[in-house]
């Protein structure tokens, strides 16, 4: 098979990505206006006739006072995963990437691997000899995700390593709920009796959910900032969150929402939802730390859930996890509060890197060590 690739327009890219399924977000060429501190491309992988194959979002971040970039393709690119030659798909990207100025190229196959339902995760969890969700047997395994693995692995890619300074990058577990075919009522009785009892009392209590708009963003962001001081993590500025609700709803006007949870006037709990194709995804999540006897959380997050079957989604993305599931995990609470949905941790093959000048790497990762 001989495929070329070559730079496509915006409007070639999303034309790709409306003829699918679903592509993650990440992957669309509004993501790349996003992330306006990395330079953007939208590739496209072509056939003999022609024809518009395959298509990956490029971002390029250059290395400090040298003109010379790691490309990055978070959770992509769109290209035929279970081509039993993914040489002739990655090898025309290197190619590519080294002639636009890239030392470094990263990857995130959205291919999964394994699967493990909800009640296997708790048995899991009640189990003291496992530690780790990889530790307990996947419900299904996907044997193709297995190929395509060592397929990049004799084409010289290589998994980063475990907190390598290169970035946060994008999680290789997530926690998923399927709704295609299913009923709210069936999505109740599919969750455990802690989440129907919480989204019950916020019904009961009066907590309203709302869809909000961009003049809304900044009581989300003060909300935001205070789960960031609660919960340690760093908080990005609502210029982001304004820039990134400008970006994705001029690609398309339903492409993310804002989701607000007040009780009697306050706000208790704010979200936002993308969607792309059938599937939807929670992105960003904030919690008052008063009034958490109300369960906002609860509640917005079954706004969403109906509105992903409302709006014809087959799946809801509660995103990442990590795999710890020892009693004393700093993460423990986060899958428990997910797989109360009723829904399955998927592990995705994660994210790879091909080293096309090993020194500039190098020098890059250190870089990215230091920045902290």
């Amino acid at each position: 098979m001989a495929l070329s690739i070559r730079t496509i327009t915006a409007a070639e890219h999303l034309d790709f990505i409306k003829g699918r399924d679903w592509v993650s977000f990440l992957q669309t060429p509004a993501w790349g206006r996003v992330k306006s501190e990395w330079r953007n491309e939208s590739v496209g992988w072509f056939d003999s006739d022609g024809t518009l194959v395959g298509a990956g979002l490029v971002l390029y971040r250059q290395l400090p006072r040298i003109k010379r970039f790691l490309a990055y393709l978070p959770e992509g690119p769109v290209i035929d995963w279970e081509a039993e030659d993914l040489g002739a798909w990655l090898n025309p990207l290197a190619r590519h990437l080294k002639s636009a100025g890239a030392f470094g190229v990263r990857i995130g196959p959205p291919v999964v691997l394994r699967r493990w339902q909800a009640d296997t995760i708790k048995a899991a969890i009640a189990d003291p000899d496992v530690t780790r969700l990889t530790d307990a047997t996947p419900d299904t395994f996907n044997s193709r995700a297995s190929w395509a693995r060592n397929q990049m692995r004799t084409l010289g890619w290589r998994p980063p390593q475990q907190d390598d300074g290169l970035g946060n990058g994008q999680p290789r577990f997530v926690f998923q709920l399927p709704v295609a075919g299913r009923t709210e009522d069936d999505l109740l009785k599919g969750m455990n009796q802690l989440w129907r009892r919480n989204i019950k009392k916020a019904a009961k209590l009066g907590v309203t959910v709302s869809k909000g708009t961009t003049d809304d963003l900044a009581a989300f962001h003060r909300l935001y900032l205070e789960t960031a001081e609660r919960d340690h993590f760093s908080p990005r500025p609502l210029s982001y969150f304004q820039a990134m609700f400008a970006a994705l709803l001029a690609e398309d006007d339903d492409r993310i929402r804002l989701y607000l949870a007040h009780h009697e006037g306050a706000l208790v709990a704010a979200t936002t939802w993308v969607k792309v194709g059938d599937h939807t995804w929670y992105f960003h999540g904030a919690s008052s730390s008063h009034k958490r006897e109300v369960r906002g959380s609860n509640a917005v997050q079954w706004q969403m859930i109906k509105d992903t079957l409302a709006a014809g989604g087959a799946v809801y993305d509660l995103r990442g996890i990590t795999e710890g599931l020892a009693e004393n995990d700093p993460h423990l609470g986060l899958i428990q509060f997910k797989v109360g949905t009723g829904g399955e941790a998927v592990e995705y093959l994660g994210e790879w890197d091909l080293a096309l000048n090993r020194p500039l790497y190098k020098a890059f990762d250190l870089y990215m060590r230091r920045r902290g």
